[in-house]
């Protein structure tokens, strides 16, 4: 459950342009800097704060988004402290921190541990919008129609995520991670959706190493991570936060699966992304993307893969489409199952890797299956 105030709206940055007026300072409550003057002075007290809670140890990237997320509740001070901008920005510092020493490696080279997941797909999205969480819950979908037991991850921030109403209702199962932050499980029909919960806004670095986001559920054959729409920050450092998921593995895994809309600009932003991870490709840290998926299309229109990147074109030949969905395009990923086109899109993926039985005989079956539901 996401803070209301703490939400969404606290990763609003202040629109004000210059310092404010005397009348118009801004009261940080909660720390010895009493009232400040300036924006300036603000972010320094607020990230301060940030390192306080992280004991020293956060990165300039962690601190600059506690900052930005604990800026909307400098703008609203109130008379509960639960609002405190210090304290929040105090909070995410602490559960960066906590994270960071969860899943940091002593050695960057060394496979994760992703026992227990099955076979692990990493779903990156190549470009915001890129229709990323739609092709996790479809693949989720299409393992749980055939029986398949799989578990869905959902690692965005909650009040952004493209996920935030793939079940029902919230399931009865929490996982208490630590510095205030939990996993809950949920049951999306039989595929098993895990999410995130906070007391306050969630920042990327306080999403939790993949150990932490297992169940207590035998017999997983697949786990789809949905790592959250901002392919650019996730592939940033694949150690900590959701890009945990691109580490690798001694587990089994086909690659990453890069999403991406059919549009010059979707390509150009995913070759950014992919060079972005490749200085951890090259050391041996990550996995790779092996796999391209294009969204909302059945085929390429005409002059977009000409401005493909060198990463990306290496994956043009071998991409999968899928089509159109009016009703996914509309009310995006909702608790009913994805349509049976989308389903049919995906199959060869997951044919390919050994996951489902030929595509034909998985095709015809969607009706009959959703029936014996």
């Amino acid at each position: 459950m996401v803070n209301r105030r703490g939400g969404a709206a606290a990763n609003d940055v202040s629109p004000a342009a210059a310092g404010p007026s005397a009348e118009q300072e801004t009261e940080i409550r909660g720390g010895s800097t009493g009232r400040v003057a300036s924006i300036n002075e603000m972010h320094h007290a607020l990230g301060a704060a940030a390192q306080r809670g992280g004991g020293r140890r956060l990165s300039v990237v962690d601190v600059d988004d506690a900052v930005h997320a604990a800026a909307g509740a400098a703008a609203d001070p109130g008379p509960d402290a639960e609002y405190d901008a210090q304290s929040v920005a105090e909070q995410i510092g602490r559960a960066s921190a906590h994270m960071a020493r969860l899943g940091l490696p002593g050695d960057a080279r060394r496979p994760a541990d992703f026992a227990g997941f099955g076979m692990v797909i990493p779903v990156l999205a190549g470009s915001p919008g890129a229709g990323a969480s739609a092709l996790a819950a479809a693949l989720a979908d299409a393992l749980q129609l055939a029986g398949r037991r799989v578990l869905l991850v959902d690692a965005a921030d909650p009040a952004r995520s493209g996920l935030s109403a793939a079940a029902a209702m919230d399931g009865p199962w929490v996982r208490h991670v630590g510095a205030g932050v939990s996993v809950r499980y949920s049951w999306r029909e039989q595929a098993l959706l895990a999410r995130l919960e906070s007391s306050g806004p969630i920042t990327p670095g306080m999403v939790p190493p993949p150990p932490w986001w297992r169940p207590r559920l035998d017999g997983i054959h697949a786990t789809v991570a949905d790592l959250g729409h901002d392919g650019w920050r996730v592939a940033a450092n694949p150690l900590v936060g959701a890009g945990g998921w691109l580490r690798r593995s001694t587990g089994s895994t086909p690659g990453a699966v890069l999403v991406v809309r059919p549009t010059r600009p979707s390509l150009r932003h995913a070759e950014q992304v992919l060079a972005r991870l490749d200085r951890w490709v090259d050391a041996g840290a990550a996995m790779p993307a092996a796999h391209l998926v294009v969204t909302g299309a059945r085929r390429w229109p005409a002059g977009v893969t000409g401005v493909a990147g060198l990463r990306v074109e290496e994956l043009l030949p071998t991409a999968v489409f899928v089509p159109h969905d009016a009703v996914l395009e509309v009310g995006g990923v909702t608790a009913e199952l994805v349509g049976d086109k989308v389903l049919d899109a995906v199959v060869p993926l997951l044919s390919s890797w050994g996951l489902l039985p030929s595509v034909q005989s998985t095709q015809r079956s969607w009706s009959r299956r959703r029936g014996n539901r």
